[in-house]
């Protein structure tokens, strides 16, 4: 792993154990929980908004798990 990928997965790591962090975490669980229900949608295309809303949130709340496995992926590559 080149130094520049270490300091980012590093910065990033630093980042996520921020109490902000968890708090944005809470706050992407209850947006998720109240934009996960189809029977209020009106129309497809307020629909498929909502499957973008819900790709993002998803993505943001697993950015942590997939950064730690890119990371570990990386480190037993150069082991």
């Amino acid at each position: 792993m080149t130094p520049e990928l270490q300091k980012y997965y590093e910065s990033r790591f630093e980042m996520m154990g921020m109490d902000g962090w968890k708090d944005l975490i809470i706050d992407i669980d209850n947006m998720i929980e109240s934009l996960n229900n189809i029977s209020v949608i009106p129309d497809e295309k307020t629909l498929m908004f909502r499957k973008g809303e819900l790709s993002i949130l998803t993505w943001l709340k697993t950015l942590k798990e997939v950064s730690e496995r890119a990371y570990e992926e990386l480190n037993e590559k150069n082991v």
